[in-house]
């Protein structure tokens, strides 16, 4: 089994960066997606962006904007996600999530979640 674990969230005012982290431990393989969504409540959970840990190739959703980067350090099982220029819009709770299909844009694309970590993006 996989564990992940995110870190890095806290409370930035607008325009500001964050810097989140996911790392996974347990029985990990070098072929795994990693990816980065984000859950407020009432809205339907939402893709941020994604990154392949064998390939390093990254994919990204339409929340950042191009606002945000996700990179990884394969010897430390980590992923990062980059924030900058954050806007009260992204707000909310960041979950990274473990799979290995080909897709990853999808819930379903993954198997493994994290618990989440708070992002509070102030006005």
């Amino acid at each position: 089994q996989v564990q992940l674990v995110e870190s890095g969230g806290g409370w930035v005012q607008t325009g500001g960066s964050l810097r989140l982290s996911c790392a996974a431990s347990g029985r990990t393989f070098d072929n795994y997606n990693i990816g980065w969504f984000r859950q407020t409540p009432g809205k339907e959970r939402e893709f941020v962006a994604a990154i392949s840990m064998n390939f390093g190739s990254p994919f990204y959703g339409g929340p950042p904007q191009g606002r945000f980067t996700i990179t990884r350090n394969t010897a430390k099982n980590t992923v990062y996600l980059q924030m900058n220029r954050l806007e009260p819009e992204d707000t909310g709770v960041y979950y990274c999530a473990a799979g290995i299909s080909d897709r990853v844009t999808s819930d379903g694309d993954y198997t493994f979640w994290g618990q989440g970590t708070q992002v509070t993006v102030s006005s």
